[in-house]
């Protein structure tokens, strides 16, 4: 890392005349300047609140965990700046868990107002991103590619921003939304998290919401996954739902995945509710998704595994076309789950088009 404030000062002007950079920081506030061959979690422990860490554009062999409030990480470009993981021991928890960059706070002590940006995370083992404990975190422009587990996760967080990060090829979620991965308890209010213009191709399920309540999920585009988005609740208190999923492009997730102790295997679901309530499913563009899962279909109705009903679900004004076994499925007998408006042309039961 540069330690000279003047150094800092130079090569961010520097970026910034290339076209590349970032406005100034406000007043009082330092750019940390990251160089290939330095490291990104030293300039992340010299930092203070309100500060940002500038990754130029190289590959960069690390994991790297923030917990100071008012961060931004950041590289000069989303094709640019690559972090993969390091060659030598986990030199913190956050490696040492196989995830790329972390966001760590705890459930009682949020960490504030974190930004990343602008980065690639690449071939982790867990997870591209990982934020737990957050409130008013900003992912943004990240591309999450080739991860084991999730692209990009968080849990126990409130008030977050996932905006135009892309998510491919990853082990299970391209993006994932949850309570608690390990607790049982409750669906969490996300105090209006918003999930928007993301793109989510190749994964085992595009975008996962699980046991979460109040947030939106809108205008993201989903393609080529074994499913496109789900709605996940279960027999806890308060239930899953409560949220809006909004103006999507949901089309072909028609890759095979085998089952799993919790899912029979996937293929051809395009948005899927299961144990969910009072979800507003509305103004999707929903094509293509095509197969024989138990839960196929264009729009997914599905009771819980653990017996829990979807009740109260409104599935208004989306565009379905070419879903198989339909466009509509609703195999669930929870009460309460209306059908308005929709544009389609088969429906199992008949008559929800």
């Amino acid at each position: 890392m540069i330690k000279s404030h003047i150094a800092y000062l130079a090569c961010t002007a520097a970026i910034v005349a290339t076209g590349l950079g970032a406005a100034s920081p406000s007043s009082g506030e330092s750019v940390h300047v990251v160089l290939p061959g330095e490291s990104i979690q030293k300039a992340v422990d010299t930092a203070e609140p309100g500060d940002t860490v500038l990754v130029t554009p190289g590959t960069y062999r690390e994991s790297v965990k923030v917990t100071t409030p008012r961060l931004t990480l950041r590289g000069v470009g989303r094709g640019s700046t690559v972090i993969k993981p390091g060659t030598t021991k986990a030199a913190n928890s956050c490696a040492a868990a196989g995830n790329g960059i972390c966001v760590v706070g705890t459930k009682d002590r949020k960490v504030k107002d974190v930004t990343v940006a602008s980065l690639i995370v690449t071939g982790f083992a867990k997870a591209g991103v990982s934020a737990v404990g957050t409130d008013g975190l900003t992912v943004r422009n990240v591309t999450a590619v080739k991860n084991g587990v999730w692209g990009i996760a968080q849990e126990q967080s409130v008030r977050s921003v996932l905006r135009g990060n892309t998510a491919r090829d990853n082990g299970d979620a391209g993006l994932f939304l949850a309570n608690s991965v390990t607790a049982e308890e409750g669906a969490a209010d996300t105090r209006g998290t918003v999930v928007e213009y993301n793109r989510l191709e190749g994964n085992r399920i595009g975008v996962t919401v699980r046991r979460l309540r109040n947030l939106s999920v809108e205008r993201n585009h989903l393609h080529g996954n074994c499913a496109g988005l789900f709605v996940v609740g279960d027999e806890n208190k308060p239930r899953a739902g409560d949220l809006a999923v909004r103006e999507n492009h949901v089309v072909e997730n028609n890759k095979y995945c085998p089952k799993t102790e919790r899912l029979p295997f996937l293929q051809g679901s395009g948005i899927v509710l299961t144990g969910a309530e009072k979800t507003l499913v509305t103004g999707n563009v929903i094509k293509d998704n095509a197969g024989r899962s138990p839960l196929s279909g264009g729009i997914v109705l599905f009771q819980s595994l653990v017996g829990v009903k979807s009740e109260q679900n409104r599935i208004s004004d989306n565009e379905l076309e070419g879903n198989a076994p339909a466009d509509l499925v609703n195999t669930d007998t929870g009460k309460g789950n209306t059908f308005e408006n929709n544009s389609c042309l088969a429906s199992r039961p008949a008559g929800l088009c």
